[in-house]
C-alpha cells in the first residue's frame, strides 16, 4: 500500500474511539486528530470530559463528535457506527478502547454475574461495534481496527483481576481472527499497555502498588496515556500497512516475550 503523503498523515480519514473521553482513549483522540483524522468520541459516564476534549481538538482546528452510550446495552455499538457514518459518510479507523475490571475477585469466589459482566464490557462490546463497522472499514481502502488489551493478559490477572484478564485474552484471539477474516481490506492489531498513570489505576491500584510497578520496570517508571497514543497512531496509519494480527507490547521492558 503506497503512502498517502507521509505515513502518519490521516487527512480525510474518520476514526471511532470507544471510551474516548479519558485516559488512553482521550490520548488516541488527541493524536489522531492532530494527524488530520475526524474523530467520533464515544463515552459512557464521562460526558463532561468528552465534551471538554471535543472543545480542545476543535479549538486546535480538528473536527469531532461526541456520542454517549452504554456499550453493555443492545444496539449501542451499531448506533455509534451509524451516527459516525451519518456525520461523515465513512469510517476508516476503529479503536476498541472501552473496558474496565469492574471489581476484583478470585476465580473461586467470582460471582457468575461478575464473570458475565467482565466479558460483556471488555469483549462483547468490541464485538458489537466491530461487527457494525466492518462493511464501512472494508469500503475505506485504509481500514484499521485496534483493540486495547491489558498487561493482565501477560500476568493472568493479579490481585483478583482474573475475569478481566480472561476477557482481554479473548479480545486478543478476537483480534487475530479478524486479521484473517478481514484481510486484505482491513487490518486488525492490538496494543497491550503496561501500567499507565491514568484514572483507571487511581481506582484499582494503591499508591504502594503503583510504586512497586515502577520498581519492577526497567525504564524505572510507569507510562503516560500520551506515550500509548503513539502506538495508536502507528497502527491507525499507513506506517503499519504490512502489519495485521500483531500485538504491540508497551510495558517498559517489564515483561519480555
Amino acid at each position: 500500500m503506497p503512502y498517502t503523503q507521509t505515513p502518519f498523515d490521516l487527512t480525510g480519514r474518520v476514526a471511532l474511539i470507544t471510551g474516548g473521553g479519558v485516559g488512553i482513549g482521550a490520548a488516541g483522540v488527541r493524536i489522531l486528530s492532530r494527524a488530520g483524522a475526524r474523530v467520533a468520541i464515544h463515552c459512557h459516564s464521562s460526558r463532561s470530559d468528552a465534551d471538554a476534549l471535543l472543545a480542545e481538538i476543535t479549538s486546535a482546528g480538528g473536527e469531532g463528535l461526541v456520542i454517549q452510550g452504554d456499550l453493555a446495552e443492545p444496539d449501542t455499538g451499531a448506533r455509534l457506527v451509524a451516527e459516525t457514518i451519518a456525520r461523515w459518510g465513512r469510517l476508516d479507523i476503529l479503536f476498541n478502547n472501552a473496558g474496565a475490571p469492574l471489581a476484583r475477585s478470585s476465580i473461586e469466589n467470582c460471582p457468575p454475574e461478575l464473570w458475565r459482566q467482565a466479558f460483556d464490557v471488555n469483549l462483547h462490546s468490541a464485538f458489537e461495534v466491530t461487527r457494525a463497522a466492518i462493511p464501512h472499514l472494508r469500503a475505506s481502502g485504509h481500514g484499521s481496527i485496534i483493540n486495547n488489551l491489558s498487561l493482565s493478559v501477560q500476568t493472568g490477572g493479579s490481585g483478583g483481576a482474573g475475569p478481566y484478564a480472561a476477557a482481554k485474552g479473548a479480545l486478543l484471539v478476537f483480534t487475530r481472527t479478524l486479521s484473517r477474516e478481514l484481510a486484505p481490506e482491513v487490518r486488525a492489531n492490538c496494543i497491550m499497555p503496561g501500567v499507565v498513570e491514568t484514572l483507571h489505576h487511581e481506582r484499582f491500584s494503591t499508591p504502594e502498588k503503583m510504586a512497586d510497578y515502577r520498581r519492577q520496570t526497567p525504564l524505572g517508571r510507569n507510562s503516560t496515556a500520551e506515550e500509548i497514543g503513539g502506538s495508536i497512531l502507528f497502527l491507525a496509519s499507513d506506517a503499519s500497512s504490512f502489519m495485521t494480527g500483531a500485538l504491540l507490547d508497551l510495558n517498559g521492558g517489564r515483561f519480555l516475550r
